[in-house]
C-alpha cells in the first residue's frame, strides 16, 4: 500500500481545544409509579465518534476544504493511498442462491479451479447459482429454469465493466464487480467483490445526502475508503471484509451511485487517513451532538465540535418508554426507582453534562445496580447516549 508521509498540519480556522475529563455527578433519580410514562430527550446520531457527518456538512458550508474536515475530525493524521478490492456482504440476499439478470459478457468462475467461460445461452433471462453440498449448480431461466453445469466449490459471475443486476428477497439491486456465492459459518451468503473506487461511490450517497456540499462529499469518501481499507486488514474473516448495513457502512451499489458524490469519489481517488503510516479507524456518526466521543486511538479524541448546528433531524428527538418496557429489558421486577448515575462530562452548552455513561435501576425485586448509557441505549434504540430523563408520570 502506498501512503503519503505529509502530515495534514491543524489549520487555525479547525483548531479545537482537547478536553480529558472526569464522570459528572448524577442526575437527581425519579420515583417510579405503577404504571410509568418515562419520557426521555436527546440530541446527536450515533456514537459519536471520529467525524460527524452533519458536522461535515456544517464545516463545509463555512468554507473548509475536506482536508480541512478530515484533519480536524481526525487530528495528527496524515492522507495516504490504497487500491485493490473490497469483499463487502450483501446482506438483502439470504436465501439459498443467488440469482443474477442475463447480461452481455457474463461470465462464470469456478474458484476452486480458477476456471472461467462465458454461457452462451442466448434466450437466458436469469442466471442462478445454487449451492448443493460441496458443489455448486449453476441454472438459467427461459420460460422455466434449466440445469447447467455443476462444478466443485464456490462460484462467482461477473460481467467485466457493466453492473450486475441481482435479485434478492427485497427486490432487484445492481452491483459494479463480481458477485460470488460462497459460504460463512454454514451459511450461504452473497458477497459482491469489488474494486475499492466503485465500492465508495455505492458508500458515499448511501451514508450522506448527495446534495450536500461538495467538500463534506469529498470527506465522506475518503472517510469511507479509510474505514473500508481498515476493516480488510483487520478481518479474521475469509468471506468478506465488511457488511453494507450500518453496522459497517450503509452500500447501495450502483444502484445507489449519485454524479454528485461520484464526483466527490474521482476527486479524492485512492485517498484514505493514516496515522504513523498505517491505514487509520477512520470511524463516523451522523451527529455528535455538538462533542466527539474518545476512541481507542490518539486521532480519535473527545472534542468540542464547532460545525454541528441544531437540525430537528438529529437535535431534540424524544423516546417514550412504560416501566413495563424497561423490567422487560433488564428482567426487573417492579422498576422503583431510576436515574442517569453518570455522564461523560462534554457537552457544549452544559444542558445535560454530557453523554450518559451509566443509569442506575432500582427495583423492589432486590436489584439496585447500574446498566451502561449505550446498553441502555441500544436497547430501545435511542438515538444516542446524549440524553435526558425529562419525565416519569
Amino acid at each position: 500500500m502506498k501512503r503519503s508521509s505529509t502530515v495534514l498540519a491543524l489549520a487555525a480556522t479547525v483548531a479545537a481545544t482537547l478536553v480529558g475529563s472526569s464522570p459528572a455527578s448524577a442526575d437527581t433519580p425519579y420515583t417510579v409509579p405503577t404504571p410509568a410514562t418515562i419520557t426521555i430527550t436527546g440530541d446527536g446520531y450515533g456514537h459519536g465518534k471520529g467525524m460527524s457527518q452533519y458536522g461535515a456538512y456544517g464545516a463545509a458550508r463555512q468554507g473548509l476544504t475536506f482536508k480541512q474536515i478530515v484533519s480536524f475530525y481526525y487530528p495528527g493524521t496524515a492522507l495516504g493511498e490504497t487500491g485493490g478490492q473490497v469483499k463487502v456482504l450483501i446482506s438483502a440476499d439470504d436465501d439459498r442462491d443467488l440469482v443474477v439478470d442475463a447480461a452481455r459478457g457474463l461470465t462464470v468462475r469456478a474458484l476452486a479451479s480458477g476456471r472461467s467461460w462465458k454461457p452462451d445461452v442466448p434466450r437466458a433471462s436469469r442466471w442462478r447459482i445454487l449451492p448443493s453440498g460441496s458443489r455448486t449448480q449453476i441454472s438459467y431461466r427461459t420460460s422455466g429454469w434449466h440445469s447447467g453445469r455443476t462444478v466443485r466449490g464456490d462460484v462467482q459471475l461477473s460481467a467485466g465493466s457493466r453492473p450486475l443486476t441481482l435479485r434478492t428477497p427485497d427486490g432487484p439491486v445492481a452491483y459494479r464487480g463480481a458477485l460470488r456465492s460462497t459460504f460463512h459459518k454454514d451459511t450461504r451468503v452473497t458477497v459482491n467483490v469489488v474494486p475499492m473506487e466503485s465500492y465508495v461511490r455505492g458508500v458515499v450517497p448511501s451514508e450522506m445526502y448527495a446534495s450536500w456540499p461538495q467538500q463534506a462529499l469529498r470527506a465522506q469518501a475518503v472517510a469511507s475508503r479509510t474505514y473500508a481499507a481498515y476493516e480488510r486488514e483487520h478481518t479474521s474473516n475469509t468471506a468478506y471484509d465488511l457488511c453494507d448495513t450500518a453496522a459497517c457502512q450503509a452500500y447501495g451499489g450502483y444502484t445507489g451511485e449519485a454524479a454528485s458524490s461520484d464526483d466527490a469519489v474521482a476527486a479524492t481517488a485512492r485517498r484514505i487517513v493514516t496515522y504513523q503510516g498505517a491505514t487509520a479507524f477512520a470511524q463516523f456518526s451522523a451527529s455528535n451532538g455538538g462533542w466527539t466521543v474518545a476512541g481507542q486511538f490518539p486521532y480519535l479524541p473527545a472534542q468540542q465540535d464547532p460545525y454541528e448546528g441544531t437540525s430537528k433531524d438529529y437535535y431534540g428527538w424524544t423516546v417514550t418508554l412504560t416501566d413495563a418496557d424497561i423490567e422487560k429489558a433488564f428482567n426487573l421486577e417492579n422498576l422503583t426507582s431510576i436515574g442517569i448515575e453518570t455522564r461523560d462530562g462534554n457537552d457544549r452548552d452544559d444542558s445535560r453534562d454530557g453523554r450518559v455513561e451509566t443509569v442506575r435501576l432500582v427495583s423492589s425485586g432486590g436489584f439496585d445496580g447500574t446498566v451502561s448509557g449505550e446498553k441502555f441505549r441500544s436497547k430501545f434504540g435511542m438515538r444516542s447516549t446524549l440524553f435526558s430523563i425529562d419525565r416519569v408520570e
